[in-house]
């Protein structure tokens, strides 16, 4: 078995990385530690690259089409990982999750229509509807024992109102797997009340032994009648960059729909590289993803450590699934405008406003440590250097 270093530090300035090259678009300044676009900073696996590299070697990269051994590939991943026996014409290609979203809510509403989320969520959850002319509908998320939960009379109620749910699972920024039981909970609301469910399961791979994914449409017959699944290797494998995301529908009414808008928006083929970085990834990843989750998991007990040792009346959402850190900084007391400015300009750290995850995000802030532990720790350091008196 191949031995993976985790720990190697590379430098991703001036490879155009939004990441790294975009912090004065986001943050006003360029001299800060970046810890926030979720991708990571580990060299994207070898044998993608070596795929990558093959390919560039007939020296022709014309117009393109999947080829089989990328379907079977997808398909046997999804087999595997997702509990899924599937067929490719239950599945399609699609440039990104993101996108996928935007297509489903262009396919299966109108402009005026209103969608339901659940906040703090990802922020294209509520952007998205809004560019399209949506409205988003906010069923804000509990937190119990140190985890989400979902409001069910509240998402009963307002799911009358709406024509699409975007669910996220697992969910980001939190890390919360979704048990089976919790997500029969929504199949039935949303089927019961016309919803169609979109459930972004692009973290679905990343997540930790001790819990366990459950892909939405296999609960129960309710959520497999009723949903579009989006999935990637872009998280798992860090290659965000390639556009080579799947979506299952397993419903033939709702597939045919779906399916026919994006091939009328000419969206069926891919780009050559991402086919070959995706069956790469789904057909020679296990050993690799192994290992990036224990990597991962060391990292979280790192931070939840020097959060416990060094700054004890912070509260940190240890994810289930994902390389992101949801940390409640209301304990310090200071306005969240403020918070954000302490950290940048003076803690010279960007982490993601957990604001823009929707109004339960004050006092929240967003921390990828999908990097090396060096990194981590050095971004831990720089957070409690701000740290106010609380005498």
């Amino acid at each position: 078995m191949i031995y993976y270093d985790f720990d190697q530090i590379v430098d991703r300035k001036g490879s155009n990385c939004v990441k790294y090259d975009m912090l004065n678009e986001f943050f006003g300044v360029d001299d800060i530690l970046p810890m926030w676009v979720a991708d990571m900073d580990f060299k994207t696996p070898d044998f993608i690259i070596d795929a990558i590299r093959k390919r560039c070697e007939h020296e022709v990269l014309g117009y393109t089409f999947s080829p089989e051994s990328y379907k079977m590939a997808v398909l046997n991943w999804f087999h595997k990982h997702y509990g899924v026996n599937s067929r490719w014409n239950k599945m399609h290609f699609i440039p990104g999750v993101v996108q996928g979203i935007a297509f489903a809510l262009q396919a299966f509403t109108e402009r005026g229509d209103r969608v339901l989320v659940t906040t703090p969520v990802y922020p294209p959850f509520l952007n998205v509807p809004h560019r399209t002319g949506r409205f988003f509908v906010s069923s804000p998320l509990k937190t119990v024992n140190g985890r989400f939960q979902f409001d069910y009379e509240d998402i009963e109620q307002k799911s009358k109102s709406c024509k699409l749910m975007i669910l996220c699972n697992p969910h980001n920024p939190g890390g919360t797997v979704w048990t089976k039981d919790e997500l029969i909970s929504i199949a039935e609301i949303c089927y019961r009340n016309n919803v169609i469910v979109v459930s972004d399961e692009i973290h679905a791979d990343l997540t930790f032994p001790e819990f366990k994914h459950t892909t939405f449409s296999t609960v129960s017959m309710e959520a497999y009648n009723n949903s579009i699944t989006f999935f990637a290797p872009s998280k798992t494998f860090n290659m965000a960059g390639l556009a080579s995301s799947v979506c299952y529908v397993p419903n033939p009414e709702i597939r045919k729909k779906f399916f026919a808008y994006l091939d009328s928006n000419e969206l069926s083929l891919g780009n050559i590289f991402g086919y070959y970085a995706a069956e790469a990834a789904f057909s020679k990843g296990e050993d690799w993803l192994k290992q990036l989750l224990s990597y991962l998991s060391k990292n979280i007990d790192t931070a939840e450590v020097f959060v416990r040792e060094n700054m004890p009346e912070l509260t940190m959402m240890r994810p289930q699934a994902s390389f992101l850190l949801w940390i409640d900084f209301n304990a310090w007391n200071i306005p969240h405008k403020e918070l954000v400015r302490r950290l940048v300009k003076d803690a010279k750290i960007g982490l993601n406003s957990g604001v823009d995850y929707g109004p339960e995000g004050y006092g929240f802030m967003r921390m990828n440590i999908g990097t090396n532990r060096v990194t981590v720790i050095e971004g831990l350091r720089r957070i409690a250097s701000v740290r106010p008196n609380l005498i």
